[in-house]
């Protein structure tokens, strides 16, 4: 698992499968496992629950040494803000987390105001940019 994905690293994403509708949801865990398939739902070994993950064309290729592909998995964990808002991430997130409305196939997502639980800074609000909500 690694949770500084490289852009090179997701080149050959074809298509993002969210598990649940990610409208609601401020941030999600992305990280880099390696699977033994390029498509099709991934086994789950994490405290929390997978949200999504993503399937790789057919010209990725499989790791020399070990068989297996690299794919991206979506998560959360139990104490996460969409279960406990006051909770430890109430106005931060974890580091390998993103806001899922930044993730497209190859594109790894990135953190926003509203993914770190703090409201538009003075600078958007003065430009008059608004996150999704």
């Amino acid at each position: 698992m690694s949770s500084l994905i490289e852009e090179g690293e997701i080149s050959h994403e074809a298509e993002l499968v969210w598990l649940e509708d990610i409208t609601d949801l401020d941030y999600v865990r992305q990280s880099l496992d390696r699977l033994p398939t390029r498509k099709g739902r991934p086994a789950y070994h994490r405290p929390g629950r997978m949200v999504g993950y993503a399937l790789l064309d057919p010209k990725a290729k499989a790791s020399r040494a070990s068989g297996t592909f690299r794919r991206r998995v979506f998560w959360l964990l139990p104490h996460d803000r969409d279960t406990e808002p006051e909770g430890l991430y109430a106005t931060s997130a974890p580091a390998e987390a993103v806001d899922p409305r930044t993730l497209e196939p190859r594109v790894k997502g990135y953190k926003t105001e509203r993914s770190e639980g703090g409201p538009p800074s003075t600078a958007m609000q003065e430009l008059g940019i608004t996150l999704p909500l």
